[in-house]
């Protein structure tokens, strides 16, 4: 869980060296936080089918599939609700 925060601002301190403009690094932020929310299916998922007996590569596998999913489905939804990413 740490690591998006970590990496998240280590882009944007990159972004900032590289002189983009505030304007875009706020567009990421925004765009990051959206982003995240359909992300969260894997780290529910994953310990559920573990739980369940189904071996690691397997529900690894599941889970990053049915975040893949989520993900798709989530952007018509954003955008129905004025988010554009």
């Amino acid at each position: 869980m740490a690591s998006l925060p970590l990496t998240s601002l280590l882009a944007f301190v990159w972004l900032h060296l590289d002189a983009t403009p505030a304007e875009q690094i706020a567009d990421l932020s925004y765009q990051i936080f959206w982003l995240v929310l359909p992300s969260l299916v894997l780290f529910l998922l994953l310990p559920l089918l573990l739980r369940a007996g189904l071996g690691f590569w397997l529900s690894l596998s599941l889970s990053a599939a049915a975040t893949v999913g989520c993900y798709f489905a989530f952007l018509p939804l954003l955008r129905r609700f004025g988010v554009n990413l």
